[in-house]
């Protein structure tokens, strides 16, 4: 039988411990679960710190999982399997809706478009798979950033340009921005990223309720909007749409 590496064996134990029970645990708790002295668990837990996978808060002085660890969590869902799972759903909601539909993920510092489904109408489109659209300012972008930490982390560092009049930049407001979201379970866009443009989107969770993209739907704010605001059923479909591939890749009921 193969030698195993002690060290990695007592690492992959704390980052077990870690992902169940309270969640947050302080140095003198890990050590006694695991069975090790004060010292050795501390040296591991700083190593995974420096590393990403474990996060110290500074108040407490516990320790919880961090956003590198949740990120490697998330590739580990292949988009291609995403995409397949939404196929159905999002072509229900162009039909539906009458919208175009986007379903996105997190991609270098912005959401990578993987799938569109054209607004079924006669007009001339053109399909956007592949393109990139901005963190701050989209539907699909600020989903993202509510419910993910490394899409959050990443809104900190990328510019946030001010596209429309409206386009909101500053960090204070849009961490507001943010609560609202995930206090409603959705995002929306309204003539922040393109003028006469609105959208809505929700996220999509895998079996393990952590997020792995959002969909939405996009268009003439004379369409999608009523009175300044988003149309109630809209937004009700989007958000039917998202639970409904959230489901089928086993995340339950949302």
């Amino acid at each position: 039988m193969a030698r195993t590496i002690q060290s990695l064996e007592r690492a992959a134990a704390m980052l077990r411990l870690l992902a169940g029970g309270e969640r947050r645990l302080g140095l003198s708790d890990v050590a006694s679960a695991l069975g090790l002295a004060k010292g050795t668990a501390h040296g591991i837990l700083r190593t995974l710190q420096q590393e990403g996978f474990v996060e110290q808060d500074p108040a407490s002085g516990r320790y919880q999982l961090g956003a590198e660890l949740l990120r490697l969590g998330n590739s580990y869902l292949d988009v291609h399997e995403l995409r397949a799972r939404a196929l159905l759903w999002a072509d229900d909601l162009a039909r539906s809706s009458g919208e175009s539909v986007y379903l996105g993920v997190l991609h270098q510092q912005g959401v990578l478009i993987v799938h569109h489904v054209f607004r079924p109408d006669d007009s001339r489109q053109v399909l956007e798979v592949g393109a990139m659209q901005p963190l701050h300012s989209t539907a699909l972008g600020k989903v993202l950033c509510a419910y993910d930490p490394v899409a959050h982390s990443q809104l900190l560092e990328a510019e946030r340009e001010a596209f429309t009049g409206r386009t909101v930049t500053a960090l204070p407001d849009l961490e507001g921005v943010l609560d609202l979201t995930r206090a409603r379970g959705w995002a929306a866009d309204v003539e922040e990223t393109w003028d006469g443009v609105a959208s809505v989107a929700a996220p999509i969770h895998d079996r393990h309720r952590m997020p792995v993209g959002a969909v939405g739907i996009t268009g003439a704010v004379e369409r999608v909007c009523e009175d300044g605001e988003l149309r109630a059923h809209l937004v009700a479909a989007v958000r039917d749409c998202a639970r409904a591939v959230s489901r089928d890749l086993g995340a339950g009921r949302f």
